[in-house]
């Protein structure tokens, strides 16, 4: 196919100056190598492409069919060059970012503030659905990045570790009382008694949630299952029941008073979070400088 493409681009070349001798010029290649290349590729095709005539060579009918499609293919190709060259001289670029509701308005959308201050050049495309949903954009080539937490395959992807969110339980103090969580022996009683609410079974951490429930043979007698992060942590803040919510994006409403803590006898395990890409995929130099420096911000 490598040689052929040199043939194409003779070809090209003879059909755009009707003319060997011009095309020989243009290409800095001899007149012979010229007219034997032409053989060559119709040898190749089986397909007659020029006539001569007294003037040159015009294209046969099979020739015009041939040089409309090379004609779009080398002109795509020149497209490609100059959109590379507008990208280096004006800094032009794009980053197709998947990530959670939760995550993008807790965590990427400060940091977006801040990058697209000073990278005013980069067109940026957020999809918001769940992390699942966000991992199989990612699989399909639809995103470049995504924002999740860390992939059950660590093989398939390169993942760059941001930080760890923390799982809590949550209600208000009024609530708290009135179904006297503090006096309850233990963390099972508190989920058979309380109104538990979490996020639908397509989210990752509603995921995380059921098995760690289940490891700990946890049962809930009355379970509302909210959408979103933010419902959740409305519908806790106005005593519908116990919510499950990352604590560092309910940090305001702790040192408040809103909610309260529910403290839980058996632990649940910090989740790592941070950026994810193909391990086979080419990562965009927009993409690289997008991660590196939201990393070099956590650690200033």
């Amino acid at each position: 196919m490598e040689e052929n493409l040199n043939l194409y681009r003779i070809f090209y070349a003879v059909a755009n100056t009707g003319n060997i001798s011009k095309a020989a010029r243009q290409l800095f290649i001899s007149q012979p190598s010229i007219s034997k290349s032409i053989s060559r590729l119709e040898n190749i095709l089986d397909t007659r492409l020029f006539i001569r005539t007294s003037r040159g060579v015009r294209l046969t009918e099979e020739g015009q069919l041939l040089y409309s499609h090379v004609h779009t293919a080398f002109g795509a190709l020149r497209q490609g060059e100059e959109q590379l060259k507008n990208r280096r001289e004006e800094g032009l670029s794009h980053i197709r970012i998947g990530v959670s509701t939760t995550l993008c308005k807790y965590l990427l959308l400060p940091y977006l503030k801040t990058f697209t201050g000073s990278h005013p050049n980069i067109r940026i495309s957020i999809l918001c659905q769940s992390s699942n949903q966000t991992m199989e954009l990612l699989d399909q080539n639809q995103i470049d990045v995504g924002l999740v937490g860390t992939p059950e395959d660590p093989k398939k992807y390169r993942f760059f570790e941001l930080g760890e969110i923390e799982d809590i339980f949550v209600a208000t103090e009024n609530y708290i009382e009135h179904m006297h969580l503090r006096e309850l022996a233990s963390t099972r009683e508190i989920f058979e008694t309380a109104s538990v609410m979490l996020l639908d079974k397509h989210n990752m951490t509603r995921q995380y949630i059921d098995d760690y429930m289940e490891k700990n043979q946890i049962i809930t007698k009355n379970l509302l299952v909210v959408t979103t992060m933010d419902l959740l942590i409305e519908f806790s803040k106005i005593g519908l029941g116990i919510g499950c919510v990352i604590k560092e994006f309910v940090k305001n409403e702790l040192d408040q008073g809103l909610l309260a803590e529910i403290p839980l006898g058996f632990p649940i395990h910090k989740r790592k979070i941070g950026f994810v890409t193909q391990k086979q995929a080419y990562i965009p130099p927009a993409v690289e400088n997008f991660i590196s420096d939201w990393k070099s911000q956590a650690l200033s």
